[in-house]
């Protein structure tokens, strides 16, 4: 914990002070220009792939990135209020559905329900998340895991774009050209960052 402390006190003296006229000007408002839905793991950090300052990302960070669908249950309605706000309240004028490599919520998509039995609220939230593996097995070439779990999390990240769009007000906003949609998939041990190209359907490094 002393770490944490002494990184309160390196931020107050340091990053705070350099950049003391932005967070003036946050203090009473954000506008930030994109919701960014991510997972939550430890490894993912948005603003440091993004390079982005305080006040531009309105994050959203959950189990493998996932949106669940607009007519879902109240006890999902955390991720759906935050994307609400995001795009009703705030006016951000994209959304970054971003997903990564070695995502422990996509491999727990192939796992026997009684491996996942003590987690019994991870088990619920991936359910979102069902439908991947099977578009996944239409796609594989071979036996090779690496290849499934590229595939998973890439096809679950389509997934929750579908979900998104399924949000009345969310695709009325796409269709009139006032918001995009960007599906990303994070490189953990290369940092590279893929993006999808709609035009070819493929996932392409971002250059």
């Amino acid at each position: 914990m002393d770490k944490l402390f002494k990184g309160v006190l390196r931020f107050q003296q340091e990053d705070f002070e350099t950049q003391r006229e932005l967070f003036s000007q946050l203090g009473r408002e954000q506008r930030p220009h994109t919701l960014f839905i991510g997972c939550s793991d430890s490894r993912v950090v948005p603003t440091l792939i993004t390079r982005t300052n305080p006040g531009e990302l309105f994050l959203v960070r959950n189990v493998a990135n996932i949106v669940p669908p607009y007519e879902s249950r109240a006890s999902d309605a955390s991720t759906a209020a935050a994307i609400e706000y995001a795009v009703l309240a705030l006016d951000v004028d994209a959304i970054v559905v971003c997903g990564h490599s070695n995502c422990g919520g996509c491999a727990a998509l192939y796992l026997e329900p009684e491996k996942i039995r003590h987690l019994p609220h991870t088990r619920q939230w991936l359910e979102f998340s069902r439908e991947v593996p099977q578009r996944v097995a239409k796609l594989l070439r071979s036996d090779d895991p690496r290849e499934r779990e590229w595939l998973t999390e890439q096809i679950n990240i389509l997934v929750q774009i579908g979900n998104l769009l399924t949000y009345p007000y969310l695709a009325e906003k796409v269709k009139a050209g006032e918001l995009q949609i960007l599906g990303w998939y994070y490189v953990i041990e290369t940092g590279d960052v893929l993006h999808f190209n709609d035009t070819t359907g493929h996932f392409e490094k971002v250059t």
